[in-house]
């Protein structure tokens, strides 16, 4: 397994982050009515909202797992966020980052996985909004563009909330 690396922007990317006052706050609808409809439109299992922290990668909202955060160190997204562009892992048994990766041999039983970006104003990307199924499969491009234009969704709405 390879722990993601540390942005080059970590400061600024964890000051971003936090100043969207998201961190720990209750779940809400507008948010989970597009891990929904991700879901729904990609048919796949589990959809997240995932905001990567100092040490984990907390999920604002998720649907398909009931869980609310999981070590940095152990995320996809942590390596999702490294990029601009949206990072697809068609078969993550075959990934030497994550073959090993206690998500991918325990539950949720990851196999594949595809994280868009959220990218803040200032350019820095402080989570993901990412699709996991439990089957290897692949998009295609049209799919890539449509979960890019669902992430940007979901920046509109983190820009609506007061800043710092």
């Amino acid at each position: 397994m390879k722990a993601p690396a540390v942005a080059s922007d970590e400061a600024l990317r964890i000051a971003t982050l936090r100043n969207f006052l998201i961190l720990d706050t209750p779940p809400e609808e507008r948010f989970d009515n597009l891990t929904r409809v991700a879901a729904s439109f990609f048919r796949v299992p589990i959809a997240l909202i995932s905001l990567v922290d100092v040490n984990r990668q907390w999920f604002k909202s998720a649907c398909g797992l009931d869980a609310s955060e999981t070590a940095r160190d152990i995320s996809f997204c942590g390596h999702a966020i490294l990029q601009n562009d949206v990072m697809i892992v068609e078969n993550a048994l075959l990934d030497s980052r994550f073959a090993d990766n206690p998500l991918v041999t325990g539950e949720p039983q990851i196999r594949f996985y595809a994280g868009a970006p959220l990218q803040a104003a200032n350019g820095c990307n402080v989570g993901t909004l990412c699709l996991i199924d439990r089957q290897p499969r692949s998009l295609a491009p049209f799919e890539v563009e449509m979960l890019q234009d669902m992430a940007k969704l979901v920046v509109a709405e983190l820009e609506k909330l007061p800043a710092r």
